[in-house]
């Protein structure tokens, strides 16, 4: 396929818009906080008893773990078999319905287990998809255009998701403008709409993006994966660069996603903010997050990926510290300023980085599986991160400390991410 063609690159950019329904209204604005208040304070399971808050915590480690287990496998069937758009279908598909199942998640004390459930498959869905998703780029876009073009499916993300959450807002704020009178039926209406959002805008990427080549499925697949993962492994230990920026990336994103999950949770345990308040402070870190995201793309050209990079893990040491002695409210909406500024570009700058490095260690032969051994990095570190604060919390009963050691995973990412050298086809200076 002709690369940089502009209806795929768009097409590509489209699927940010869709999915980031889910990461806003799902995974950051709203079903934290809903999850807490139709959930029993305490929740007894396996023998062990849990807060609410904590289980929340485990549930986003645990979907981690399985996705970060099938990856492997179902890189390796869509490597085998050609079958990359067929799984990137399945997970949207898996993602979508159970948002819409979230729906009969209506606050009842024994539908815990639903919640939990349907939440569990949906950030699986979510997580599945992105392995195939992110390893498109390299294959419609030339690599002068990855930080521009990556970016721009962060803020395709962010505008399309927070347009969805305003009218979920309306509906919270001002139910009776809906003749809604059940307390929770608002957001189980935005749930269900996320879904149908999802699934519908990625019909768009599904059309335009490259098609499947199918091969029969030979027998070993499911260990090819493993096995292809252990390889790219070992042949990333020999390229230092690209180590050495894996290992930084699973630091600093461990506390990127674990502040993700679990920012309302904290403003509303610790702050006492109402639903309303809440989304307030995600409204100013996703229109924010528009700009940053372009803003460090552009920074990024005249400093370098490497040094662009360290300035925002600064900045989110400092969000860090800030967090962790915030008392008010006013001290909150600064921090969750912070928070836009550099949510969306170390997010778009890390992709675009890690492909810069495959190219300058002639790795692009296997862009799929390095992007498998990326995405499964990335899963883990939200493994590692939400386990850490659910466990720090689960100690302590207060999440300042374990906001306070997410400090630290920043801090120690910068010692590997300041060695990485990033040299671009386009003679770029880093």
């Amino acid at each position: 396929m002709e690369k940089n063609n502009k209806k795929v690159l768009r097409s590509w950019a489209i699927f940010d818009w869709a999915n980031s329904a889910y990461s806003l209204v799902i995974s950051t604005a709203i079903f934290p906080t809903y999850f807490v208040k139709a959930t029993p304070p305490v929740i007894d399971l396996f023998g062990f008893s849990f807060s609410n808050a904590a289980l929340y915590s485990f549930s986003v480690s645990f979907s981690y773990i399985i996705i970060a287990a099938l990856s492997p496998i179902l890189s390796g069937i869509a490597d085998i078999s050609g079958r990359r758009m067929f799984f990137l279908k399945t997970f949207t598909l898996i993602g979508s319905l159970n948002c819409m199942a979230l729906y009969f998640f209506n606050g009842a004390a024994d539908l815990w287990w639903l919640g939990t459930t349907a939440f569990i498959l949906a950030t699986i869905g979510f997580a599945g998809s992105l392995v195939f998703y992110d390893s498109y780029l390299p294959i419609i876009a030339t690599e002068d255009q990855y930080d521009r073009v990556s970016a721009k499916g962060y803020s395709y993300g962010y505008i399309g998701s927070v347009l969805l959450l305003i009218f979920i807002l309306f509906m919270i704020q001002k139910p009776e403008w809906f003749d809604i009178e059940d307390a929770y039926l608002p957001s189980r209406i935005g749930f269900l709409l996320v879904g149908l959002w999802w699934i519908g805008f990625a019909q768009i990427t599904f059309k335009n993006l490259p098609k499947d080549n199918r091969t029969s499925i030979r027998k070993g697949f499911i260990s090819s994966g493993y096995t292809e993962i252990r390889k790219v492994f070992k042949d990333a230990i020999h390229r230092s660069d690209v180590m050495r920026f894996l290992i930084g990336f699973f630091l600093y994103s461990a506390g990127v996603q674990t502040v993700i999950y679990l920012a309302t949770i904290f403003a509303e345990q610790e702050l006492h903010m109402e639903t309303g308040e809440l989304i307030l402070v995600v409204l100013i870190i996703q229109l924010i997050a528009i700009a940053g995201a372009m803003f460090f793309a552009r920074l990024s050209g005249f400093m370098g990926n490497r040094n662009t990079l360290i300035i925002q893990i600064v900045i989110w040491i400092f969000i860090c510290v800030l967090a962790y002695f915030t008392q008010s409210k006013m001290m909150f909406y600064l921090t969750a300023a912070l928070v836009g500024l550099v949510l969306g570009g170390i997010q778009a700058l890390s992709r675009a980085t890690y492909s810069k490095l495959l190219l300058k260690e002639n790795a692009e032969t296997d862009v799929t599986s390095y992007f498998s051994l990326y995405d499964v990095l990335y899963k883990l570190s939200i493994v590692g991160g939400t386990l850490l604060f659910g466990v720090v919390y689960q100690m302590t009963g207060n999440m300042r400390y374990a906001v306070l050691v997410l400090a630290s995973l920043f801090l120690t990412s910068i010692f590997f991410i300041a060695k990485v050298k990033v040299v671009s086809r386009s003679s770029i200076k880093q």
